[in-house]
């Protein structure tokens, strides 16, 4: 009805509940190098376009 299907909001992770979710927030807020993959892959990118286009457009 409300698009919950099953779950009815009921949710569970056991790497949230032993804190290796939360370790590893703060290990990349800290460093500032992301942990994901999708993370991984935006910094990357960010970082060759202004190496391309940054000598053009002084970024």
């Amino acid at each position: 009805m409300f698009g919950f299907g099953k779950k009815l909001g009921i949710s569970f992770s056991l790497k949230r509940l032993i804190g290796i979710t939360g370790l590893k927030s703060s290990i990349a807020h800290k460093t500032g190098i992301p942990l994901t993959k999708g993370g991984v892959e935006r910094k990357v990118g960010r970082g060759l376009i202004r190496m391309i286009f940054g000598k053009m457009f002084k970024w």
